[in-house]
């Protein structure tokens, strides 16, 4: 059912999942393209990638759980359930497989998804991934900490990001050339001025983040990758997810490209709209959809199997 009618090209829908209420938008006809945005990010920040990509392709961008306007709810906020809401929307909506956009957290629930549901997923693009590596920004590594709920509930004030965003823009306009990066902080704090949202915000984080960087790690299984067409994207500028982990990635997946993009930092989507989309515009072009049969899955895992031994009871 529509959940709105105020955007008509980019419109926001609403479906019921386990008696919770999930938001996507969709736009486009064609083969379907599902993208997966990251923390501090929802379906609107996509409108303008999804608009291009859906010249060609049926885009759906749906909420996770407990960000932008999909419900937040008690429970489980790690990769794996968050592949799991979009595994049983794209059921209710009848799509079978589709190619799949993932974006920092949403990179590692991409990948996590077509890991548990491999015949689901037609090609990966990874953009400035989570999950391919330890390190991470000192932000994020500290928003990870016990007690950091109270500095995100004070940082996420109104009155605070009003401040900062004033302040970013002064500098801005003075030439500062850091300023761009105060600017990115205080849009990602502004959605989290709802404590069910700093929550999600705070759950998701530590499934994957603590003290020490990323301790979730996709790296072990990207050969698991080698048939399906893969694009791994990142912004030269990124100083959340170092771009040394896409390039990383790229060589561990066989037959994968790599692009960048001079312009953004973290956040591509709107750093960068216009290179994101052409970028995956051409990939998109130049590739062919491919499903994993059972039969590829265990050859490629037979691929990587030393041996099997018997265990015999002490």
């Amino acid at each position: 059912m529509p959940a709105d009618t105020l955007d008509t090209d980019f419109p926001a829908w609403s479906a019921e999942l386990h008696g919770h209420q999930v938001i996507y938008r969709t736009a486009g006809s064609g083969p379907p393209l599902v993208i997966v945005h990251g923390m501090v990010n929802s379906s609107k920040h996509w409108r303008e990638v999804a608009l291009r990509l859906a010249e060609t392709h049926t885009v759906i961008v749906p909420d996770l759980i407990g960000h932008g306007d999909t419900a937040a709810v008690r429970g489980d906020y790690s990769i794996g359930a968050h592949a799991a809401v979009i595994r049983d929307l794209l059921s209710a909506l009848q799509i079978e497989s589709a190619t799949f956009l993932g974006h920092s957290l949403g990179g590692g629930v991409a990948m996590q998804f077509f890991y548990q549901f491999p015949h689901r997923v037609e090609r990966l693009c990874l953009v400035s991934s989570g999950g391919l590596g330890q390190e991470v920004s000192p932000l994020l590594r500290g928003a990870a900490l016990p007690g950091a709920s109270a500095i995100v509930w004070a940082a996420s004030h109104p009155a605070v990001l009003g401040a900062l965003d004033g302040l970013g823009t002064g500098l801005g306009r003075l030439g500062w050339h850091k300023a761009v990066y105060m600017k990115a902080v205080t849009r990602a704090l502004r959605p989290l001025q709802g404590s069910g949202q700093r929550e999600a915000f705070l759950q998701s984080l530590r499934s994957v983040i603590d003290r020490h960087g990323q301790h979730v790690s996709a790296i072990d299984r990207l050969y698991l990758l080698g048939p399906v067409p893969t694009l791994v994207v990142w912004g030269e500028r990124d100083r959340t997810i170092p771009i040394e982990h896409g390039r990383n990635a790229h060589e561990l997946i066989p037959h994968s490209q790599f692009r960048t993009l001079p312009r953004a930092a973290h956040f591509p989507n709107l750093e960068d709209p216009d290179g994101l989309a052409d970028v995956v515009s051409r990939w998109l072009a130049e590739t062919k959809p491919y499903c994993l049969s059972e039969e590829d899955w265990a050859e490629l895992i037979a691929s990587r199997l030393v041996s099997g031994r018997h265990l015999r009871a002490a």
